[in-house]
């Protein structure tokens, strides 16, 4: 492999390593704020333990207990939390 594609491929890997731990924190981030958003709504839920994102501002997350919900930000732009 000839030097310059050798440091380019090293180069590419530690971004995306040094990248990854910054994806989990904003991942525990994104499950706290659903966890809130969901038990403001008064609905069951325990803790959200795994989240999908649909687009900005709109996820589906996946409950401890089983439940699943979708929460997005409507066009009046009030959240709103779908049971799916």
């Amino acid at each position: 492999m000839r030097a310059p594609v050798k440091w380019s491929v090293l180069g590419s890997l530690l971004m995306l390593v040094s990248a990854a731990p910054s994806l989990a924190a904003d991942d525990a981030s994104v499950r706290r704020d659903l966890t809130s958003a969901i038990a403001l709504q008064g609905l069951p839920c325990g803790q959200v333990i795994g989240v999908v994102r649909q687009g900005e501002n709109d996820y589906i997350a996946s409950c401890q207990d089983g439940n699943r919900y979708r929460v997005f930000i409507n066009a009046q732009g009030r959240v709103v939390v779908q049971r799916q």
